[in-house]
């Protein structure tokens, strides 16, 4: 937790109601995002009891496993849900259709010179249910659909599409798969601790409470199971021992007798059982949609999202091809490839955060990674001539700032208002100093030299916009999007033996869809 987490977290608990720790959204939202809400069965690591899903907040869609320890039952549950999930991920293909037309690259094509439009979008209410759709896809993507135990063929398609997006909602920049706990408390900050913004219900108290009631007296009634059920995939014990017990019971004895309408009053039990216990959830759900989309979108956010799209075109090219699902486990190089890949990936959404959100800068602020304050000299027509060569355009502005520098001569910054322009350090005077440009002796305030380059054109005169102008508050930052190149992995044949060498092939097989929970 940062300082200025810790001070708005302080400032919730005083003032009643959650704090803004961000001025604009800093994650895509679809304009028809599938939300889902999962229940799992107690005790069981991947035992579905039972969905609500859809894109359409009137309109939701109850999937119940009436018998959950039943494998069969399992398989068709998963069967019933990818008859939902597939079609919303097909649709964003199908609106491609056209393309290719004319003379461009096909649908799926591996060789497209633009990704499609749009892409699916998941969204669910925490970490776990996100960590139980991976399970589920993981025990899904590798069953056959003939001979012994076949499931239909959309079932291993499925579990290969919940995988994706598991994987999607490693990748941090990605907004493919979105828990709306973590999008929230990253949005907001309350007066409770980090465990406790787990529950959506009471998040979402603290930052939205009812008219005439405080955040932390919403928050405390949302953890009251009857009213609040918990968000899942695991169920309130109360429930599950008092409701949910006797009607399993109902069901599997109606099942033992083939008794049909007495197996139908206890599905039809279980169904406005479940219901009552997902229904509350999928309305939270939607209602932080609308507080989210109510923000303004991050500038880098669009183009974090062409990167998603990308990722769902080559995904659905891999598939088509007939590509085999994704391995139980990453090669040596393939691992270490991916670890890298996320943490540059990390490194760059907290620069670009750190750009489009002026909270998300104070941190770096604080820590001396970044000061602003007001230009108070600026020579833009100031020529250097270097090594003999013809004069060039080096402006030279000094900033006064009531920020503490760390800074010394010769450090290179940015300004995230001209990300294309570098400017160099070139003296810092303490505040107070006689004497100093823009400064008095009553001043407490430290001057900044910078040194301006690029981001100007070619000319020897600076476009309008292109540099501070007197008067204007800049800020400028180490922080710096420009990162060391990608390290070089060996090829997957040259894995060295201290790695476990080249690893076989990967052909999927009955193996890998044996689970000790599935």
């Amino acid at each position: 937790m940062t300082v200025l987490t810790a001070l708005a977290r302080v400032a919730a608990a005083t003032g009643g109601r959650a704090v803004p720790t961000k001025t604009v959204r800093h994650v895509h939202l679809s304009g028809r995002p599938l939300v889902l809400v999962a229940a799992q069965l107690a005790g069981e690591a991947c035992a579905p009891l039972a969905v609500m899903v859809g894109d359409d907040r009137e309109k939701p869609r109850l999937l119940s496993v009436y018998e959950p320890r039943d494998r069969a039952q399992r398989f068709e549950f998963a069967a019933e849900l990818a008859a939902i999930v597939l079609p919303a991920i097909e649709r964003h293909v199908e609106e491609e259709r056209h393309v290719g037309e004319d003379g461009g690259a096909g649908p799926g094509d591996a060789g497209r010179p633009e990704p499609y439009r749009d892409a699916p979008q998941l969204l669910v209410p925490n970490r776990p249910t996100a960590a139980f759709l991976r399970l589920l896809g993981r025990s899904t993507r590798f069953r056959r659909t003939e001979g012994t135990y076949a499931v239909p063929a959309a079932v291993p398609l499925l579990g290969r599409w919940l995988t994706y997006f598991a994987e999607r909602g490693e990748v941090t920049p990605s907004a493919q798969l979105l828990p709306m706990t973590a999008v929230l408390a990253d949005h907001w900050a309350t007066g409770q601790s980090a465990a406790e913004d787990a529950n959506l219900a009471a998040l979402l108290g603290w930052i939205d409470p009812p008219d005439g009631m405080s955040g932390h007296a919403a928050a405390r009634a949302a953890e009251d199971p009857v009213r609040c059920p918990p968000a899942g995939p695991v169920t309130d014990p109360t429930f599950d021992n008092e409701v949910l017990a006797p009607i399993l019971a109902a069901v599997h004895d109606a099942t033992l007798t083939s008794d049909g309408a007495r197996l139908g009053r206890a599905r039809a039990a279980m169904d406005d059982a479940l219901r009552g216990q997902l229904e509350p959830t999928w309305g939270l759900m939607w209602r932080a949609v609308d507080l989210l989309a109510a923000l303004p979108a991050a500038a880098h956010v669009e183009q974090r999202w062409v990167a998603d799209r990308w990722s769902f075109t080559n995904q659905v090219a891999w598939t088509r091809a007939g590509g085999a699902p994704q391995a139980r486990r990453d090669s040596a190089v393939a691992a270490a490839g991916r670890l890298a890949r996320l943490e540059r990936e990390q490194q760059r959404l907290a620069v670009e955060r750190a750009y489009d959100d002026p909270l998300v800068m104070a941190e770096y602020r604080m820590t001396g990674e970044a000061f602003a304050g007001e230009v108070v000299t600026a020579e833009q027509g100031r020529l250097v001539a270097e090594s003999g060569r013809r004069p060039v355009l080096r402006p030279l502005v000094t900033v006064a700032t009531s920020d503490e520098v760390l800074f010394e001569a010769g450090a290179v910054l940015k300004s995230p208002a001209r990300p294309g322009q570098q400017a160099r350090v070139t003296g810092v005077v303490p505040p107070g100093t006689p004497g100093a440009h823009g400064n008095t002796s009553g001043d407490r305030r430290t001057l900044v030299s910078l040194e301006l380059k690029g981001g100007m054109g070619r000319s020897l005169t600076p476009p309008p916009g292109s540099l501070p102008a007197l008067g204007e508050h800049v800020t400028f930052t180490s922080l710096r999007d420009d990162f060391q190149p990608a390290p070089k992995f060996p090829d997957k044949q040259d894995t060295p033996w201290t790695h476990g060498g080249p690893p076989p092939e990967y052909v999927p097989d009955d193996e890998d869809a044996r689970e000790a929970w599935s």
